[in-house]
């Protein structure tokens, strides 16, 4: 039985990096917002602002304890998911945690392609941008630098990058888990 969660900023990678190390993992990716807007029928700005942020941070805790359950999978958790309730300790408990590292100036770089597709980037651009990832990630980097694997996920221009990432992340989590199944035995 597999569980591994990926955390990180938005932008960082997870769903890109999720879905191939998945693969290569052989066990199913889960993407914790789409899984979330599959349950409720709707799309998470939409649960947001039906629930308010608070609503939102509980399903989205009941959401990952549900998954959570599953085994052989991998977890795309949401950029704020570890920030809220025990989430961070709840999935260091029950897998391994990965954190999607990457610089506030590749954040911008990524975010500002998308935008448009992001409603809580607000239109941002340029400096202002920065600032607000800045600020953000500041603020969650105490809870996401609690993973059990800190993995640097700069450089991620081509599908080969995200290949090569991938299979790099593989190989460092297989890594930890034989060192945890050595320190249980």
């Amino acid at each position: 039985m597999r569980r591994i969660f990926l955390i990180g900023y938005m932008g960082a990678g997870k769903t890109t990096v999720g879905r191939l190390l998945a693969k290569r993992a052989n066990v199913s990716f889960i993407d914790l917002d789409h899984y979330i807007e599959g349950r409720f029928h709707q799309q998470v700005p939409a649960i947001f602002a039906q629930h308010g942020e608070e609503g939102f941070r509980d399903i989205e805790r009941r959401m990952l304890h549900e998954v959570a359950e599953f085994e052989d999978v991998l977890i795309s958790a949401g950029g704020g998911t570890p920030c809220f309730f025990d989430n961070m300790d709840y999935m260091n408990a029950h897998g391994t945690t990965v954190y999607l590292k990457v610089s506030v100036d590749e954040l911008a770089n990524r975010l500002s392609v998308g935008r448009n597709t992001r409603p809580v980037l607000g239109g941002r651009k340029g400096e202002e941008l920065k600032a607000f990832i800045r600020e953000n990630l500041e603020k969650r980097r105490p809870y996401y630098e609690r993973a059990q694997i800190i993995f640097d996920a700069e450089r991620m221009l081509t599908r080969a990058d995200a290949l090569h990432l991938a299979e790099t992340l593989l190989n460092r989590v297989e890594r930890d888990e034989r060192g945890k199944t050595r320190e249980t035995l």
